[in-house]
């Protein structure tokens, strides 16, 4: 499965419900001659919801006269997977799962941890729903106007989760949100500096989300753990700043998720969301969700495992997610061209 990132910049932002799906339809009439259930499938992502994967899967059916699983997060009485809408959220809490529990020697979960999060999209809203849910504690929401920031030690709740997924659904922004004396609004601004004492901080916004003087204020704050929802949520200098302190303060070091990794999630149930297509059949939440585990467990340890075998960490330092990571997928990609005679 390749992992190529486009779009289109077609603004949804007050279209009426006609106006985006003859966008859509348009958009698929061209993308269709490109795709294909065994070429390229796309799927959703910033501003794209099952309704508009259904109205451009209805314009690939009509262009193409045949139903294949040629784009994931589909709606479910029309070939799509459960959990798919969750998956890159799960995913996410289920890989700085093993972050913790690998840095504490088996000792500690997310139980009693205080998490940051950016964004307030399928990613966001599913990462805080796992987290609170596995025992911690999420301390703030956010959008492109703005932050919410829990000020006490209650956190968000589920139901204030739920009520900010309707709010997307309308397109409307948190401030809209009904919020009570332990929180707080704080318009222009990214959480990382607003939150106080962190333990874990997840960016599930998009990208360059926290910057180099953020990173510090994270470190600051007593953050350990690390890790994008987004893709490249972090600049190069957050990056750095995350790196020097795993090398240098060594076990009470931040420790770094970098977004290839961390938030595979998603596309790991698109091919699963594939994989039940081609067989015409349907799996349970619980079988999906328990696949979903298994290979974000095989991704981070192939990252930490790869880290160890190429980047030999010094006693007592973590190793290095970010190089894992990287030469991970350099190494499965150069080895198969060359397999297959694709050499330069």
């Amino acid at each position: 499965m390749g992992g190529g990132k486009g779009g289109s910049d077609f603004d949804p932002k007050g279209k009426s419900d006609n106006e985006i799906r003859k966008f859509c339809v348009s958009f698929m009439r061209q993308l269709n001659k490109h795709i294909g259930a065994y070429t390229d499938v796309p799927a959703g992502d910033i501003g794209v919801s099952s309704r508009e994967l259904g109205w451009m899967f209805g314009a690939y059916r009509n262009a193409r006269n045949r139903w294949e699983g040629v784009l994931t997060g589909k709606g479910l009485s029309w070939g799509g997977s459960l959990i798919r809408p969750e998956a890159t959220g799960y995913g996410l809490v289920y890989y700085v799962e093993h972050m913790i529990n690998y840095a504490s020697g088996g000792t500690e979960s997310f139980k009693g941890k205080r998490v940051a999060i950016t964004g307030s999209g399928n990613v966001a809203q599913y990462a805080a729903l796992k987290v609170i849910e596995l025992g911690g504690t999420v301390l703030s929401l956010s959008d492109s106007k703005g932050s919410i920031v829990a000020t006490g030690d209650a956190g968000f709740t589920p139901e204030m989760i739920t009520a900010t997924a309707a709010l997307k659904v309308e397109r409307k922004a948190l401030t809209e949100l009904s919020i009570d004396s332990g929180f707080r609004y704080i318009a222009g601004a990214r959480p990382w500096k607003e939150v106080g004492q962190v333990d874990v901080a997840l960016p599930c916004a998009t990208q360059n989300e926290v910057s180099g003087d953020e990173a510090e204020a994270l470190v600051a704050a007593g953050a350990k753990f690390i890790a994008e929802g987004s893709n490249m949520g972090c600049t190069l200098e957050a990056i750095a700043c995350f790196e020097k302190e795993r090398r240098e303060n060594k076990g009470e070091a931040i420790w770094y998720g970098p977004g290839k990794a961390a938030n595979a999630g998603g596309v790991a149930v698109s091919g699963l969301e594939m994989a039940q297509n081609s067989s015409r059949m349907t799996w349970s939440s619980e079988e999906v969700d328990d696949k979903l585990k298994g290979i974000m467990k095989n991704c981070f340890e192939n990252c930490l495992e790869t880290a160890k075998e190429y980047v030999t960490p010094a006693e007592g330092e973590f190793p290095s997610l970010v190089s894992g990571a990287n030469i991970a997928g350099f190494s499965k990609v150069a080895a198969a061209m060359h397999d297959q005679g694709d050499w330069f």
